[in-house]
This record gives structure tokens, C-alpha cells and sequence, in this order.
């Protein structure tokens, strides 16, 4: 379980999100199993697992559009059971955002905000604050329509604060973003979980921008959870005796083929969609010293020489979030 935070005055705080035992099953298929968890205010949890794991099923109960089977949930001291009080202390941006193209982002901020009680005058001055919080204060009159992917994500994130929530959800929010634009807005999740002392829960496929940003960490597989904690407690569970190479696409099949075949190599694993990137483990024994370790990565590379296979980039320190991952939800999977 995910320790309690302590407040600047030195007093432990309450989560502000707590999961207890919930479990959902379609018929005699359960797609999430017995989640439980706890998120502080002002931290940001990564909420990861391949695709099936049951992360969009538990959002979707987290967010009271489904309901589970077992198992209850609390949001700012709220019980699940009263779905209808739950929404009005999150907030939300899912992956694909719906706004109304012809509308402007003033005007859309404003509609939501009377949604939520505030009176006309005080929707259009809130919605200016949260603009302007979000780098969008000189288009706010600007039609949605006329808008960037990066603008549209800043929206969504002012969107989502429009009721001052305790907990947000962002699924995705730096998808189809350049490298500047992912930088900003993982700036503004970190500003929402640091000024506004707000709970975040984050989805990503992003590995590394999960472990830049979350202070904790939940990896799900087949509905379940396989790891939980601090994102340093959970990278110590992973094997650090690793060394990661990247070649070029074409050559992948070779080099994974040539690598395997080496003494005191446990697995070779492509960690990127595309293949390029392998994560090789080596043995772990005690007979295994540090200076076979060392006299391993040189035949590695010396391997792949001989082979004629380019050697784009090679680490060969372990200790990565991405390689943990990749190492329990592989264990799982076998």
C-alpha cells in the first residue's frame, strides 16, 4: 500500500483517493481484480500496464461511469455510493477530447463552469484565471476549431479544474505532442499536483515521462496489480544487471539472435514499439562478479561488431522504470 504523505506542518495526510478490494467481471471474465490503492493530495500516481491490463476499466469505475461489481471506492472522504457527489470533486481529461469546434475557449469554460453552480459573471472570470494559469489567456477568444493538438490538451487540463477538483485524470495527455510540447504540459500536471495540491492519477504508454513526473506508481496486468509504490521502490524490484543497445530496425532479428547465444545472457527483450531498442539481462548469480559483468557488455558490443550490425547507442546501467515494467508484465505474461 502506498504510505501517507506528510503535510508541511509535519502532520501525516489523508489520501485524498482510496481504492478498497474493487473488483469487475463481464459474466465468468473478471477484467479487474480486488484494485486497491491510496493517492496523497498534491502527488502525481502513474497508472500503467499493457494494453487488457484493466486501467480503462478502472477509470472508468474511478470516474462513476461504471460501476464494480465489488469493492468501493472514496474520493475526498466521499463513498462511491454517492456517484453524483464523487463527480463534482474530479475532474477529467480523457484521452480524446470533444470539444465544440465552434465555440471559443472562453466561452466553453464559461458553460462548463455554470454547469457546476458558479453564476455567469463568475464562470467567464474563473475561466479567464485557469487560461491564463495555462498559457492560453491571449486566445481565449480564439475559436477551439482554430486551435493546436498542444492548445486543445491546455484546454482540456483547464477544463478538467473547472469545479476545483480534489483528484484529476489524464489519460494520455502528451499524446501526438512534439518533445517541447510534451515538456509543457507535463509542466502543468506537476503544477496542478504541486499549487493546487491536487490528487493526479496519470496514464501514459510514456515510460519515461511517468517516471520524470510521479512520485508513485501502480503496473497492472490481466486486471490485476503486480507492483505498487514509490517510483524508486518500485524500480529496486527490477533487476539492475541490464544493458540496453539500440540498432538499426533492420538488423534487429540478427542482433537479438547473436546476443542470446552468448554465456551469462538471461533474455533479450525489444522494449520499443519499433523494435530498435533491446533489453538484454544478464545472469545474476552470486558466481557472477562484477568484473564478468563488465567483460560481458564488452562481448556484447564486440558481438555485434563482428556482425556487422551498427550499434546506434548502448547503457548499460539498469535501474530504469521502463525496464521493470517490461521485466514483471514478461514475467507475467509467460
Amino acid at each position: 500500500m502506498i504510505e501517507q504523505s506528510t503535510s508541511l506542518n509535519g502532520a501525516a495526510a489523508e489520501p485524498i483517493l482510496v481504492a478498497e478490494q474493487l473488483h469487475k467481471a463481464y459474466g465468468p471474465r473478471a477484467a479487474l481484480r480486488n484494485l486497491s490503492f491510496t493517492l496523497q493530495p498534491g502527488h502525481i500516481l502513474g497508472f500503467l500496464g499493457p494494453n487488457g491490463a484493466g486501467k480503462t476499466t478502472a477509470i472508468r469505475i474511478l470516474t462513476t461511469i461504471l460501476e464494480p461489481t465489488s469493492g468501493q471506492f472514496y474520493v475526498g472522504g466521499i463513498s462511491s455510493d454517492h456517484p453524483r457527489e464523487i463527480r463534482r470533486k474530479i475532474g477529467v481529461l480523457p484521452e480524446s477530447l470533444g470539444f465544440a469546434k465552434q465555440m471559443t475557449a472562453i466561452e466553453c469554460l464559461t458553460f462548463f463552469g455554470q454547469m457546476y453552480g458558479r453564476s455567469k459573471a463568475d464562470a467567464k472570470s474563473y475561466g479567464m484565471e485557469l487560461l491564463k494559469a495555462v498559457g492560453l489567456e491571449k486566445r481565449a477568444k480564439s475559436l477551439i476549431g482554430s486551435y493546436s493538438r498542444g492548445m486543445r490538451q491546455r484546454l482540456g487540463i483547464a477544463r478538467s479544474l473547472v469545479n476545483d477538483p480534489v483528484v484529476v485524470f489524464f489519460d494520455e495527455p502528451t499524446l501526438g505532442l512534439d518533445p517541447r510540447g510534451q515538456q509543457e504540459l507535463l509542466s502543468l500536471v506537476q503544477w496542478v499536483a504541486r499549487e493546487r495540491n491536487v490528487g493526479v492519477v496519470l496514464c501514459s504508454h510514456d515510460l519515461p515521462e511517468i517516471e520524470e513526473v510521479c512520485d508513485d506508481v501502480v503496473i497492472l496486468r490481466n486486471g490485476r496489480i503486480i507492483a505498487q509504490g514509490t517510483v524508486g521502490e518500485v524500480i529496486e524490484r527490477g533487476q539492475h544487471n541490464v544493458v540496453r543497445v539500440q540498432v538499426a530496425e533492420q538488423s534487429v532479428a540478427t542482433a537479438r539472435q547473436v546476443i542470446q547465444a552468448l554465456p551469462n545472457v538471461v533474455k533479450v527483450t525489444p522494449i520499443t514499439a519499433t523494435g530498435d531498442w533491446l533489453l538484454i539481462e544478464l545472469a545474476s548469480s552470486g558466481e557472477f562478479t562484477k568484473n564478468m559483468e563488465k567483460e560481458v557488455k564488452a562481448q556484447i558490443l564486440n558481438t555485434l561488431v563482428r556482425a556487422d550490425i551498427a550499434v546506434l547507442s548502448f547503457e548499460s546501467e539498469g535501474g530504469r522504470l521502463q525496464d521493470v515494467f517490461f521485466q514483471l508484465t514478461e514475467e507475467e505474461a509467460e
